[in-house]
């Protein structure tokens, strides 16, 4: 199929890197764009991120946001008692 499109200055600057990177002509990296953007999605990469041991908390973080609360209201009334 032969078509006409009107691209972004953004999109047109993408397609001139991938061609000159890839080095490929203009029709492979917009076909190869559309079908990577609208074909059917691939099951993404596992990513491997290290784990570690933490230890115990050292404080009950049941009521975690409660804390919070009270941390954030009483930086609130510092900052006023300092007139911010």
């Amino acid at each position: 199929m032969r078509t006409t499109i009107t691209l972004e200055p953004e999109a047109k600057a993408l397609v001139e890197r991938a061609m000159k990177e890839r080095r490929l002509s203009f029709k492979q990296v917009v076909n190869e764009a559309i079908i990577r953007g609208l074909g059917v999605e691939s099951t993404p990469t596992p990513i491997d991120l290290p784990v570690y041991d933490m230890g115990e908390p050292l404080m009950n973080l049941d009521k975690a946001l409660q804390i919070y609360g009270e941390l954030e209201d009483e930086e609130i009334v510092r900052k006023m008692a300092m007139g911010k």
